[in-house]
């Protein structure tokens, strides 16, 4: 049982990156209400996940081989490196057209970024390195042991993240749509009930 709890860990940050809405499921909800096509919040998973998985795995990478992570300096990069696309994406668009959604690459961009911004992969180093480390032989680091078991941990955790995101992000488009459809209701009430007191009168 000890040894499932680095693994129950991962899944579980897994999980709670999913609940925050600047991971993605926002965005992907969002997709699915602009097309009216509920299926495009599912279609926006694929490169929110890879956006995430890619963030994890270089921390991921790096524990496995025993290399040191400087957590400002690389939370530094990412939020600059956001701001800087960002700002070249509205300069080259038209101000009309700024906020028009983005395209897959734009999406695994936003995700990655976001996931480096707040330490997603860091979040993972205090139940990886007990696994990296009993996986190396005599402690040695950059064993094909210690990285396997990374990219495992980056499945399991992005698994994880994907069911929550795409929980959340469906419930958020149903939810949308049940919203829509009592208020149409109330609102052809509110007009018959309005065209019956005029037609008395």
């Amino acid at each position: 049982m000890e040894s499932l709890w680095p693994w129950l860990a991962i899944a579980g940050i897994g999980a709670l990156h999913g609940l925050n809405p600047a991971n993605g499921w926002m965005l992907a909800a969002a997709w699915g209400l602009r097309s009216h096509d509920r299926a495009q919040a599912l279609r926006a998973l694929l490169p929110i996940a890879a956006g995430h998985a890619a963030s994890v795995a270089l921390v991921a990478a790096a524990v496995a081989f025993g290399l040191s992570l400087d957590r400002p300096l690389l939370q530094a990069l990412a939020g600059g490196t956001l701001v800087l696309i960002a700002g070249l994406h509205l300069r080259r668009r038209r101000l009309a057209r700024a906020w028009a959604p983005a395209g897959h690459a734009g999406l695994a961009l936003w995700s990655f970024m976001m996931s480096t911004t707040h330490g997603a992969g860091l979040m993972l180093v205090p139940a990886l390195v007990p696994l990296c480390i009993g996986a190396a032989p005599g402690g040695a680091t950059g064993a094909t042991g210690p990285l396997a078991l990374a990219l495992v941990a980056v499945v399991v955790h992005g698994a994880a993240m994907l069911a929550v995101t795409g929980l959340l992000a469906r419930g958020a488009c149903r939810g949308y749509d049940s919203a829509a459809g009592w208020l149409r209701r109330r609102l052809n009430r509110a007009a018959w009930w309005c065209a019956d007191r005029a037609s008395g009168s």
